[in-house]
């Protein structure tokens, strides 16, 4: 039996930006019980976004669930949808997220600073190049 079928709240804790939707003062603040936590991060490119998603921290708990209510708690002057607390984004920069994720956590499986944004950077050249 997995592990985490037998504890609910352990997963992943990750913070994701999307430059070319979002700009770069928004992040989403989520997380996830997937094997493959970037399984999560390609089914949130894959909706209505004109560009992937950008992975900034990734993170593994026992208690994900409450790493991830405490992220948002810490962010929550900054909510983006004051009406659906499901929508997790937050007007925050990804080094923003990062001091909150590394006060509560410790340590971080991955942070990335920068955004690669491959995808928007490159339309952004082609478009100059017209």
């Amino acid at each position: 039996m997995d592990y985490r079928a037998a504890n609910v709240r352990a997963g992943y804790v990750y913070v994701i930006s999307n430059l070319g939707a979002f700009g770069e003062k928004m992040v989403k603040i989520g997380m996830t019980r997937r094997l493959d936590p970037l399984d999560r991060v390609k089914e949130l490119s894959d909706a209505s976004v004109p560009f992937n998603f950008d992975v900034h921290a990734l993170f593994f708990s026992e208690d994900a669930v409450g790493i991830e209510a405490k992220m948002h708690a810490r962010l929550s002057d900054r909510r983006v949808n004051l009406v659906n607390q499901r929508r997790e984004f937050f007007y925050a920069t990804p080094q923003e997220a990062k001091e909150h994720l590394l006060e509560l956590t410790g340590s971080l499986l991955q942070y990335e600073e920068i955004p690669e944004a491959l995808e928007y950077r490159q339309s952004l050249t082609q478009a100059k190049s017209r």
